[in-house]
Formats: C-alpha cells, structure tokens, sequence
C-alpha cells in the first residue's frame, strides 16, 4: 500500500505542486489548509480523481491536527504565515501560527508514531550573511519575526531529533516562484514586476536594486521535497533548496522588462524593514544527499509564468 503523506498547506502555491508530484510517484496524500492563501482549484483534479483528500482546518486547532495526522507515515509541513512585512506588523499572529501550529503538529506526530517529519524553513533564519555563498553552517541571525518564527520551529524540530521522538529534515526555501503564484499586498518582487508589467506601470525596487536573491523554480523545489520523502541519508538534516545562483533585483527587472518587450521606469524607493540585502546559497549538501539537482533556469521559469499571466487576461 502507498505511503500515505500529510501536506499542510498544500493547497498553496508550492504546496500544490509538492501534492501534484507525490500524486504523480503514488503517494496516497491528504491535504490540510485553512484555505486563507491556498485554492481549492489547485489540488481539485487530485480530490475529483480520488488521489487526494482535503480536510480544511488550522494547525492551531489541536483536535483538527490530530484528525488530519491519524494513519499518516509522512508529513511535509509547509503551513505557515510567510510574510515578512505582515509579521511586522502582526508579530502575535506570526508566533502562533508558525510556533504554535508546529508544536500542535511534532507533538502530533510522536503521539501517532510518524515515521517522518519534514519542516519547510527559509533562508531567512540567516539574515544579512557575513559571507556568501549561503551555506547550512551559516549562522542564523533573523532579521524579521517571519525568520525569528521559522528559526524557532527548526529548534523545536531538532529538539525532537535529538531526544530520538522523530526523524526531521530541514529544508530551507530560498526565493521560490512559478506557475499558480497570486498576487497580493505582500507579493514576491517577481509576482510584483510581472503584475505591473502587465499594467504598463512603473516597477518599484525597494533600495538601490544591487541587492541579490536566489530564485528557484517551485518545480525544482517540488522535487526536492519529493527527494527528502525518499531520503534516509538526510534525516536529522537541515538542506539549502535554492538555485545556487545569485540575481540582483536591478538584473531581474532588466531581464522582464527585455521579455515583456516593454520599456518602463523604474522607481527606487527605500529599503523595506526586514528585507535582507544579499543572499544565495552553496547547494552542495542537497545534491550530495538528496540527489537535488535544479533545472528551470530563471529566463525559463519568467517566460512561463509569463505565459499564465497572459492567458488569464
């Protein structure tokens, strides 16, 4: 019998692409989401074809867990709140989804003899780096109450490694955009360009534009958790998923602005509280021990979301 795999959070934008891989290897999976920022319309084929099972619930709400974990081997948690400006804003929020909602799920898990955890992190639990490129032994220094959050549940995730209650792997998310990623207030730069491209309006860079960022296709990153699913070497591990790449927010928008064939202004405005100045990362340690190897190049992935935008006006 397939394994059966939690996904919270997988009606979100990666999520749904982490469901749509594990549905296409046989995973026997359930979906657990709110829905506040995931679509229903994202995993519909898999619950209308059988190969999916939503239960809408908040990871705060601790019977809703325990409901969504029973007869669970695998859980990939993704669920989260993963603004850095509205954790700012709303740091009370931000802990309790992130701190809380966690907890709910480790403790969960080791009650229902999970085989394995896996923590979607970011790399923003590392801050302003003080040498590039970004690896695994970078230390942390969160410069938002986002990265504070997700630096915290990597702690409790070791914790329970360590005292041997569950196996965990770390995966720490660089700049991750594709195909289904929506617009809204607190938007990606790239949701952000390819929105006011479509507008003809201006692109805003908060900044000079030198700072850099490491992109990385959410199909690439839908096979590195498919790969960490598999994994026995990368248990107990934390893994950089990223391009290994940099690219400066000036290079980014010269790039859409060539696919676009547009020529807009663009407007530089100051830096925004929290955001890191530069950030790349070695992907040396996933290759080795998840055999995670990215393919969509950034003009690529720019072209196809391109392409989504387009059709959907």
């Amino acid at each position: 019998m397939p394994t059966k795999i939690l996904v919270t959070g997988g009606a979100g934008f990666i999520g749904s692409h982490v469901v749509d891989r594990l549905v296409d290897n046989e995973y026997d999976v359930r979906i657990f989401d709110n829905l506040s920022t995931g679509k229903t319309e994202n995993i519909q084929k898999h619950i209308t074809k059988g190969k999916a099972e939503l239960i809408k619930g908040d990871i705060r709400d601790t019977l809703a867990v325990e409901k969504s974990v029973k007869d669970v081997d695998v859980i990939i948690h993704m669920a989260a709140l993963v603004s850095v400006p509205l954790s700012i804003e709303n740091p009370n929020l931000t802990f309790d989804i992130n701190l809380l909602g966690t907890l709910n799920l480790l403790r969960a898990s080791v009650k229902n003899q999970i085989d394995k955890f896996i923590y979607i992190s970011t790399c923003a639990v590392c801050g302003n780096p003080e040498m590039l490129p970004v690896t695994e032994q970078t230390p942390t220094n969160p410069i938002s109450t986002y990265a504070e959050s997700k630096l915290i549940g990597e702690r409790y995730c070791f914790g329970f490694s360590d005292r041997l209650l569950l196996k965990t792997i770390i995966l720490r998310f660089f700049n991750v955009y594709g195909l289904r990623q929506t617009m809204n207030d607190y938007s990606g730069v790239i949701t952000r360009f390819i929105e006011r491209c479509i507008q003809k309006k201006p692109l805003i860079i908060y900044g000079d534009g030198s700072q850099t960022r490491d992109f990385v296709n959410v199909m690439d990153v839908a096979e590195a958790v498919l790969a960490s699913v598999r994994s026995r070497a990368g248990e107990g591990e934390v893994f950089n998923i990223a391009s290994g790449k940099p690219t400066s927010i000036n290079e980014l928008a010269k790039t859409l602005l060539e696919l676009t064939g547009t020529d807009l202004e663009v407007i530089y405005e100051s830096p925004r509280t929290g955001d890191i100045k530069d950030s790349y990362a070695d992907i040396s340690k996933a290759k080795k021990l998840l055999g995670y190897k990215p393919k969509v190049s950034l003009p690529d992935g720019l072209r196809d979301l391109l392409k989504q935008r387009m059709a959907s006006t």
